[in-house]
């Protein structure tokens, strides 16, 4: 069974910086890309995600610039160092993988596309003006 843990998160005031953590366990962590979605009400955005091809780090529009990704494989975590956070910001964050479906979509388009393999619990970002 997959699963993903999360920590970090939580009440920052604008400007400030914080960092998200997502720990992978049943899966072979290189099969797969691994990063985080934001969902506001009914709304989802993909946040930025990693390991989805060939030095593949990829960011949305609006964490481009702000946002670092970064893996380490020994020991299967994924973290997300958020800069110069902004009230836009808050939300509920998710990490998530998707690996390949030959045939169908590569893990990086799924992930784009919000089909996920396995999310993990969810850590409240609040971002304070």
């Amino acid at each position: 069974e997959v699963q993903l843990v999360e920590s970090g998160g939580g009440l920052v005031q604008a400007g400030g910086s914080l960092t998200l953590s997502c720990t992978a366990s049943g899966l072979t962590f290189e099969d797969y890309a691994i990063g985080w979605y934001r969902q506001v009400g009914r709304r989802r955005e993909v946040v930025s995600m990693i390991n989805c091809g060939d030095n593949c780090r990829w960011y949305g529009d609006f964490s481009r610039g702000r946002f670092t990704i970064s893996s380490d494989h020994g020991k299967r975590t994924a973290y997300l160092l958020m800069n110069n956070l902004e009230p836009e910001d808050t939300a509920i964050y998710y990490c998530a993988v998707a690996n390949d479906r030959p045939g169908y979509a590569s893990r990086r388009n799924r992930f784009l596309v919000l089909e996920y393999d396995a999310r993990g619990q969810g850590t409240q970002v609040t971002v304070s003006p």
